[in-house]
Formats: C-alpha cells, sequence, structure tokens
C-alpha cells in the first residue's frame, strides 16, 4: 500500500478542521497508509524582522527534515510552487505508486513558509492556488485532494 505522508508546521486547534482532517483519513486508510505529522510552530513577535524570521524557518526546517521517511518523494505546497489539475494530481500520485518509490511526502509550512532548505528537498513544488489560505485550511484542502486523486485513479464519480 503506497505510504502518503503530511508533514505540517503547527498544529489544528479548531473542532471542525480536526473534524474534517479525521473523516479524510477515514476515507484514504482504504487506498493508501496515511500519516500525517504536526511539527511545532516557531513563536515570533508581531512584527518580526527578516532575520528572525528566517530563523525561525530554519528552526522549523531541522524539524521537517528530520521527519522525512527515508526514500520518500518530497513535494512542498508554496506560493510559487507550480499549479495541478486534479487530475494531474492523480497521476503524480500514481506515478509515484507504480514506478517511484511508493511513499509521498506533503510539506505545509507555517505563517512564514517555509525555508528554502525543505524547499530545495522537493523535486515538486506545489502550488493550490494564486490565492493565499491559512495552512490549517491548506492541510485539509490537500487531504480533499489526496482523496480526490484517489477516487479519479479508480475511476469513480466522486470526481465530476
Amino acid at each position: 500500500m503506497q505510504k502518503i505522508t503530511i508533514i505540517s508546521v503547527g498544529r489544528l486547534k479548531e473542532e471542525f478542521f480536526k473534524a474534517a482532517e479525521k473523516e479524510y483519513s477515514k476515507r484514504l486508510s482504504g487506498f493508501c497508509d496515511l500519516k500525517i505529522i504536526e511539527v511545532n510552530q516557531q513563536q515570533l513577535p508581531s512584527n518580526p524582522s527578516a532575520g528572525q524570521v528566517e530563523t525561525a524557518l530554519e528552526t522549523e526546517a531541522l524539524d521537517i527534515l528530520s521527519k522525512i521517511p527515508k526514500g520518500s518523494e518530497i513535494i512542498t505546497l508554496c506560493i510559487e510552487g507550480k499549479l495541478h489539475s486534479s487530475e494531474e494530481l492523480s497521476t503524480l500520485v500514481e506515478n509515484n505508486a507504480n514506478i517511484g518509490s511508493g511513499s509521498l511526502t506533503f510539506v505545509i509550512g507555517g505563517s512564514f513558509g517555509l525555508s528554502e532548505t525543505v524547499k530545495s528537498k522537493s523535486r515538486i513544488r506545489l502550488s493550490m492556488s494564486k490565492m493565499t489560505f491559512p495552512h490549517r485550511l491548506a492541510r485539509i484542502m490537500l487531504l480533499e485532494q489526496i482523496y480526490r486523486a484517489f477516487q479519479i485513479g479508480a475511476g469513480t464519480k466522486y470526481h465530476k
């Protein structure tokens, strides 16, 4: 069974996000071995300097990189990433299962994004939209899109 890991900076606090995550995790259990890892978001002052942000991102990067399964294909979610359709994501997931390592790791940064150190380790930089979303919502959107990708691959009517 394909392994999918989501590493996310910050924790889900709102019950509605937790419920959505639980629902999509349950749905995905028939398609993949899903693991969601939360890493601590570094605390910054309300108006941090560029240096403070960079230091925080590098600290988060060390934590993120230590959690990536060995041999896993890394996909970072970042604003400068490439937009993919649901069908393209489905192909990417399917190709990884068939000819890749069978392990995908998606990385979602916190409110200041991801360190270049993490992004440089990924072969694919994925953008979900030209709009900006809170990282907690992006996690739920990603879970739905991964579920949709498996549904597309299975040829079900979920994806219209």
